[in-house]
């Protein structure tokens, strides 16, 4: 009768997703559990040395593709099928686009702004925060995220939300995306308008700072083949954030383009915050 032993006995911070899916690839039992700072990987002794040299040599699985989900057939509608509530968000994005005409059109704009304002000629007028919840229009706290002001701003915030809300809808389900991206849309809108004040602001970048810092911390206290990003992915997103926190892009275009900073800023700290919590719950339940 197999006993089973201790095979490998690693720091947290080593993702064993990838070699945990090519044993199972290989039909070897294996169990997994986190003792104090490290985790260790038990199988049958019968195989704890082609175990141990198995991993010498393909520490990541290999070229076994088990790390990441098996693709699904029928293309691009097979996989808004797999991702139904990123589908609807990016839907309602761009219908929201195609009604604004990207910008173009505030008498639009003003009923989806944070709070509600009136242009006479050269001056737009704003209401206070407390004036507009005062007249029930609660709606506002979240749809200045479905705002889009061009097609650039458009296009690259929808790559990164079906990026990044795919692979959170996958490993912790819709629900927990809905919950997500209405804190970070709700978070990221109050940052903008306490620190940059009344105006007219929108788009998907605060919520995307959001999912970007609960994926990237989640996956440093509990690994997992769904968040890890690219190579390079959050160092990129961090300097551009520091860039746009500089000033230089507004010098750049000479203060015809205002990027909504303290969105990025609110949303990126409410997504290290729901990342940490959700990687030591995650941990604690390996």
């Amino acid at each position: 009768m197999s006993v089973v032993v201790e095979a490998l006995r690693l720091p947290l911070s080593q993702d064993l997703s990838g070699f945990v899916g090519l044993l199972r690839h290989l039909r070897v039992p294996c169990r997994v559990s986190v003792e104090g700072d490290q985790q260790v990987l038990r199988v049958p002794d019968a195989a704890v040395e082609q175990v141990r040299e198995l991993y010498a040599r393909y520490p990541d699985g290999g070229a076994v593709p088990v790390a990441e989900p098996p693709r699904r057939r029928g293309g691009f509608i097979a996989a808004l099928r797999a991702s139904p509530l990123t589908a609807v968000v990016l839907i309602v994005t761009l219908l929201t686009a195609l009604i604004t005409q990207l910008g173009d059109n505030f008498a639009t704009i003003r009923w989806l702004n944070f709070v509600d304002f009136r242009i006479d000629g050269e001056y737009a007028y704003f209401a206070t925060l407390e004036q507009t919840l005062a007249a029930g229009q609660w709606w506002r706290l979240l749809t200045p995220m479905f705002v889009h002001f061009g097609i650039l701003h458009l296009a690259m915030n929808g790559m990164w939300f079906w990026e990044l809300g795919r692979r959170i809808e996958a490993r912790q389900r819709a629900w927990m995306l809905l919950a997500l991206t209405v804190l970070f849309g709700l978070v990221s809108n109050f940052a903008q308008y306490l620190f940059g004040g009344p105006g007219i602001f929108g788009g998907l970048s605060g919520v995307l700072y959001g999912l970007l810092g609960h994926c990237w911390l989640f996956q440093r206290f509990a690994p997992n083949a769904a968040y890890r990003l690219p190579p390079g992915v959050v160092g990129l997103m961090l300097v551009w954030l520091v860039i746009c926190l500089s000033g230089v892009i507004d010098v750049l275009s000479f203060g015809t383009l205002a990027i909504a900073n303290a969105a990025h800023v609110g949303g990126l700290v409410a997504g290290c915050a729901t990342g940490v919590v959700g990687g030591l719950l995650a941990r604690s339940r390996r």
